[in-house]
């Protein structure tokens, strides 16, 4: 009587751990039709946000900022959420800041952190016992990359941009998870073999700093970037775009969308701060 009696509560507690696992079931990065770039939100914002974010199949978010029980929350419906953090530059706002503002090199006033002396072993030791180990143990499917790109204006740090990468892409796909980088046409290659995610700034519309205004690039600039995206995505990478635009309905993001589209990359457009989520996701037709 009594084994009998258990069955019904062992069956329930089987079927709630079943549905558990496939919730949390993660897709393929191949598999991904959508992305949100949401590195303007906070953590509350996060959990504010959590319905639209999860909705897409590739979330970023801050790495250090959101929580790990957001995480886990936006990744119920098996997306693929990969933590934020710079490796180019410098951020004030970080908790290990103090720990590496003597490796500041000039400032980067458009958005105020300054560009890193990524040459020093000592930097790289600090950003990764701070922020790449912790950020994947508290459970993203992998990391983004920011300014990888910055060797272009300071060549002299591209080997130590390479060591880094290197050394982050190890422990990365040590843990079958994935790397993603940004931008930085001219200086990628070398680091694309460390990649799993590729994604391109401004391909048809971005923010001027300087005049504070949304504006179109060029045809000649949305080309060379869409000869990028097209290389990049021979070589195997995921590839996704991000275009900066005053209305996230209006005409010129429809433009940024159709362009990505047709080139084979997966859009994302928002408002320069990232703040700004579409209602549903963008998905090419």
């Amino acid at each position: 009587m009594r084994s009998s009696s258990l069955f019904p509560f062992l069956l329930v507690v089987l079927l709630t751990c079943w549905t558990t696992v496939s919730a949390q079931e993660t897709i393929e990065l191949s598999q991904a039709k959508s992305f949100v770039f949401a590195l303007g939100l906070n953590n509350e914002d996060v959990a504010s946000e959590l319905e639209k974010l999860r909705a897409h199949d590739l979330i970023i978010v801050d790495g250090e900022e959101v929580s790990a029980e957001n995480i886990s929350l936006l990744k119920q419906n098996g997306s693929i959420v990969l933590g934020y953090v710079s490796v180019g530059t410098i951020e004030t706002g970080r908790s290990w800041y103090h720990k590496v503002k003597k490796f500041r090199l000039d400032l980067w006033g458009d958005w105020g952190e300054w560009y890193a002396r990524v040459s020093k072993k000592k930097f790289r030791r600090i950003l990764i016992k701070q922020a790449v180990k912790p950020f994947l143990q508290k459970g993203f499917d992998g990391l983004f990359l920011d300014n990888v790109d910055m060797v272009a204006e300071y060549p002299k740090q591209t080997k130590g941009m390479r060591k880094l990468v290197k050394r982050i892409a190890k422990l990365v796909h040590d843990e079958n998870k994935y790397v993603g980088a940004q931008n930085g046409d001219d200086v990628i290659g070398p680091f694309v073999p460390y990649l799993d995610h590729w994604n391109r700034e401004d391909v048809v519309s971005t923010y001027n700093f300087d005049t504070e205004v949304y504006e179109q690039v060029s045809e000649r600039d949305t080309q060379s970037a869409l000869e990028t995206v097209s290389h990049l995505l021979e070589t195997g990478l995921f590839v996704t775009t991000t275009d900066y635009v005053a209305d996230v309905g209006g005409e010129i993001a429809q433009s940024a969308v159709s362009t990505a589209c047709g080139a084979g990359a997966v859009p994302y457009v928002g408002d320069i701060e990232l703040t700004e989520i579409t209602e549903s996701p963008l998905l090419c037709e």
